[in-house]
């Protein structure tokens, strides 16, 4: 459940037409015609396991001018995936938590709530094939947590959790292939990283160095973005095809996200809701919007104007550019580009 607080007043639906929510689980609550009929701004759907991608998939084709959907599998449900054959699905969970002797009673209540564990393969499978169904869509949401720990139930209203956490070689191995994927296709990459930074700089690094050129024709979004910024500045110097988006609803728990908005470059910035509530997503999306424009000191649209030049830009014409941006890609080709301006006389 979100905590309730108070709403802020929103511009006309002319400036948030521009608007994009760049991460945010819409199918993990009740998505009704009246919610998606209102929703005033673009909203990138994640979808996280394997019974939410036929749901964003669904909800994409309904709401094609309002909706990028987004497929992959997130880290919480890595677990579910198996990396080799299986004789069951007990061996498959027992080999993957190495339950102590102390443990075992929790493990023998956890098991009869894990479902059959579905192939790296085939998740693969159904990946290429949502992916290819829409020109359009994201890998996403996908990464790497070393924080969760695996819930008794996770669809329980209470959530009892284990002792047990996935291994990050288990989960590196199903996002790597992940990435390796949307880099074929050329997809942009939406990904979670808790506690796992290091981890995270070293993929980013690796699939760098393994895809070459190929690398820098898609973007790659840390969302809800939590490092410090001395971090997030020396991946900003590495990887030209990475920004970081964050949510009031994550990210406004630490007073350091207002020092991590300071650090990033303004090109490289994006905003979220990260909410389920679809009917909230713009409210949850522009509060994010209003701490940007503070932090940057770039003022707030209150109503939408055409050419004007970009010393008169506001906040929200300055992330509809790096959105833009963020979606095309091709950062090989716009780093050549500014390299070519700098030599100019």
């Amino acid at each position: 459940m979100y905590a309730e607080r108070p709403s802020r007043p929103q511009p006309p639906l002319d400036v948030l037409r521009h608007v994009v929510d760049v991460h945010c689980h819409p199918t993990d609550s009740e998505v009704t015609a009246e919610a998606m009929d209102n929703l005033s701004i673009t909203i990138c759907a994640m979808s996280s396991r394997q019974s939410d991608q036929l749901l964003v998939r669904d909800l994409a084709n309904a709401y094609p001018d309002k909706v990028v959907p987004c497929f992959g599998y997130h880290p919480w449900f890595s677990h579910w995936i198996s990396l080799e054959p299986y004789s069951s699905r007990e061996e498959h969970f027992r080999r993957l938590f190495s339950p102590s002797a102390e443990q075992q009673d929790t493990f023998a209540r956890l098991l009869p709530h894990l479902p059959d564990p579905v192939s790296l393969a085939d998740v693969l499978t159904d990946l290429r094939q949502n992916l290819s169904a829409f020109p359009q869509a994201m890998l996403g949401e996908v990464g790497l947590d070393r924080a969760a720990r695996v819930p008794i139930d996770y669809f329980a209203s209470l959530r009892e959790l284990t002792p047990f956490t996935v291994p990050l070689e288990h989960q590196l191995a199903i996002l790597e292939s992940q990435v390796d994927l949307a880099v074929e296709l050329g997809r942009n990459v939406s990904i979670h990283s808790v506690k796992s930074h290091l981890a995270t700089l070293d993929l980013l690094d690796r699939m760098h160095k393994k895809h070459g050129p190929r690398w820098l024709q898609i973007s790659i979004d840390l969302h809800s973005c939590g490092i410090s910024p001395e971090t997030w500045r020396a991946i900003e110097k590495r990887h030209t095809n990475v920004y970081m988006s964050l949510s009031t609803v994550i990210n406004g728990r630490s007073p350091n996200h207002r020092a991590l908005i300071a650090a990033c470059s303004s090109h490289r910035i994006l905003v979220e809701s990260d909410y389920h509530p679809v009917d909230q997503c713009a409210e949850r999306t522009w509060d994010m919007v209003l701490a940007v424009a503070e932090i940057k000191g770039w003022f707030v649209e209150t109503t939408w104007m055409e050419d004007l030049g970009e010393e008169d830009w506001g906040v929200v014409r300055r992330l509809e550019k790096n959105w833009k941006e963020f979606r095309n890609g091709n950062h090989g080709s716009l780093l050549r580009s500014k390299e070519v301006v700098r030599k100019l006389p």
